[in-house]
């Protein structure tokens, strides 16, 4: 008997009979992909993450799209080799593939990424089912958390403790759907600067606080974001967010933490943490700890008033459009090291006790 075919392989081989059956009748094939972008994304707060839209742009074969087109079709050939021998590529390695296409190979690597993304987009699935791997590191993780993982070369169980890596961290791997989870942890504390991390751990806070903390690195990877998710989901995890009081800690890393983007809106349903609260650093937080700052950039500006003024999420919280406003009024902004004035350890000393003592008052 022969194995099931994967329902993604179907797909691919529709789409190739279609693009024959088009050539054959002389009509010129084409292929619909949805928008990536906030403005063709809606925002479900019962569901919590950004869906796509129904706008479209589509791709036709003709004289001046023939190279992506093509390009296109051959991306999707690349996939389907993976995918039958069970195999994976990372992205760096699928562009230097490409060089052997002849007059569709890609000029740069960026323009390789867009095709691969439009590809994902186009079957509504994420690049990991495509065996498209990424370059970036997941994140990293400490605290009180049992990941159960597999030997690739014997397949059986490795328990992995997360409390004992001394001063080191577990690195999540890229792919994170066969893991599993053991954990008595309370919550689940995500931040956004290697050095905060590094002073949790150096301290043990997670023993203190019975939680579990993560590095995201600046914007979360997809990897971190579906390795958050899954604790969040399966182990009934509250999930609390600390970054810096900043339009691009709010709008570019928590909002893409909880609901996800409007660039991956066809999968942010898999990688994003509805569950997600802000624990901080907020305008009302330079009050009351008198934290020094920085002022706000340009970017930043317009960063917050584009969100005040076209961002889904922010247009249904008014607890953000406050916070977004008032740090406008403020004209500053304020780093997670700022608490440093205090003293190094104040932050998990004071402030983050402090915060976690009152998670209702936490921006949604």
């Amino acid at each position: 008997m022969t194995a099931r075919k994967p329902p993604l392989l179907k797909r691919i081989d529709e789409l190739a009979r279609q693009v024959m059956r088009n050539a054959k009748d002389y009509e010129p094939p084409r292929m619909d992909f949805p928008i990536r972008a906030l403005q063709n994304v809606e925002y479900d707060e019962d569901r919590g993450f950004f869906q796509i839209g129904s706008r479209v742009k589509s791709r036709t074969l003709s004289f001046n799209t023939v190279k992506t087109f093509a390009q296109t079709l051959r991306m999707i050939s690349e996939s389907k080799k993976l995918i039958e021998s069970d195999d994976i590529a990372s992205k760096r390695e699928v562009y230097y593939v490409a060089k052997g296409w002849g007059s569709a190979k890609f000029d740069e690597q960026t323009e390789s990424d867009t095709v691969m993304d439009d590809v994902e987009a186009f079957f509504c699935v994420n690049r990991e089912q495509l065996r498209f791997m990424p370059e970036e590191k997941g994140g990293d993780v400490m605290g009180k958390l049992i990941i159960v993982d597999q030997n690739p070369s014997t397949g059986k169980d490795i328990q992995i403790d997360c409390m004992k890596f001394g001063t080191g961290a577990y690195s999540i791997p890229t792919v994170v759907e066969h893991l599993k989870f053991k954990t008595d942890a309370k919550f689940v504390l995500v931040v956004e600067t290697a050095g905060a991390f590094q002073r949790l751990v150096k301290h043990n806070f997670a023993e203190t606080a019975s939680c579990i903390i993560i590095s995201m690195g600046g914007v979360p990877t997809r990897a971190c974001r579906r390795f958050i998710r899954r604790l969040s989901d399966e182990r009934h995890l509250p999930v609390y967010a600390f970054t810096d009081g900043d339009p691009y800690g709010y709008m570019n890393i928590y909002r893409t933490l909880k609901v996800g983007s409007g660039n991956a809106a066809h999968i942010n349903e898999f990688f994003c943490v509805p569950k997600a609260r802000f624990l901080g650093v907020t305008p009302d937080d330079i009050d009351k700890y008198e934290l020094d700052t920085h002022p706000l950039k340009d970017v930043d500006i317009k960063r917050a008033k584009d969100a005040l003024k076209n961002d889904p999420f922010v247009l249904r919280h008014k607890p953000w459009q406050k916070a977004l406003k008032k740090m406008i009024d403020m004209g500053v902004r304020v780093e997670q090291q700022a608490f440093a004035k205090h003293g190094y350890n104040f932050v998990l000393e004071h402030y983050l006790p402090e915060k976690l003592a009152n998670t209702r008052l936490f921006l949604p």
